[in-house]
């Protein structure tokens, strides 16, 4: 399967995601510019974390007119599937390829740790595969306090288009272990038809053994498991 791992103007984990994809996972990757208007083959399309465009205006609002987005929105609309993650996840909603939007964290701080969140459903590319039980997920964001309004929330859960929520070891969904006031503890949602998907939390992070953590390599596991099944 050939990634195409997307790079804006200020993406700084673009080589995290490439190096799980290729050394951990065994995968074929393609770094894509900003500027391009190629895909390049690509199966699958990520957009990774940073701060696209140093985060102006808000985050990935000016990263969703670049040239590749229009590639990027095409291939979703043909049923290609798409991750975001973190700064990903806030391109794909300014860009309208996922509900909601990602606002400032409650208490307007940056946070960065390890969080725990478990899986919501089974119905997607990204967790048919995931066990039942809390996975240990970094963090590292200031503006990853999922919302949406009342309508659209009902819609989310009624489609089965929860990926993730925020929990505690046990995963018990409490407001102690919500990280950034997201509604409803959602750390990740997929669209309608549920090939693109959307994550605060950074998999990437956590798919390494020398990184003591690979909790994240569950994901990408239940990616590769899903499309080649």
């Amino acid at each position: 399967m050939k990634f195409g791992v997307v790079i804006f103007p200020g993406s700084n984990c673009d080589e995290d995601m490439c190096f799980v994809l290729e050394h951990v996972m065994g995968q074929k990757v393609e770094r894509l510019w900003h500027k391009d208007h190629d895909l390049k083959g690509s199966d699958m399309v990520v957009l990774p974390g940073g701060f696209s465009y140093g985060d102006y205006l808000r985050s990935g609002a000016i990263a969703r007119f670049s040239p590749i987005m229009q590639e990027v929105a095409a291939h979703a609309k043909r049923g290609g599937p798409v991750l975001g993650v973190c700064n990903g996840f806030q391109v794909l909603c300014e860009a309208g390829l996922l509900p909601g939007a990602l606002l400032h964290n409650e208490g307007q701080r940056f946070i960065c740790k390890n969080v725990f969140i478990r899986s919501q459903t089974r119905n997607s590319l990204l967790t048919n595969a995931v066990k039942d039980h809390p996975l240990s997920i970094p963090i590292a964001h200031g503006e990853g306090r999922y919302f949406t309004d009342e309508a659209s929330a009902k819609t989310l859960n009624d489609n089965d288009q929860v990926l993730f929520r925020y929990c505690d070891a046990e995963g018990r969904l409490r407001d102690d272990a919500n990280p950034n006031g997201s509604l409803e503890n959602i750390a990740g949602v997929c669209n309608a038809g549920r090939n693109v998907f959307g994550m605060m939390p950074h998999p990437e992070r956590a798919a390494d053994e020398r990184l003591g953590n690979t909790d994240g390599k569950a994901l990408f596991t239940s990616l590769l498991q899903g499309v080649m099944a």
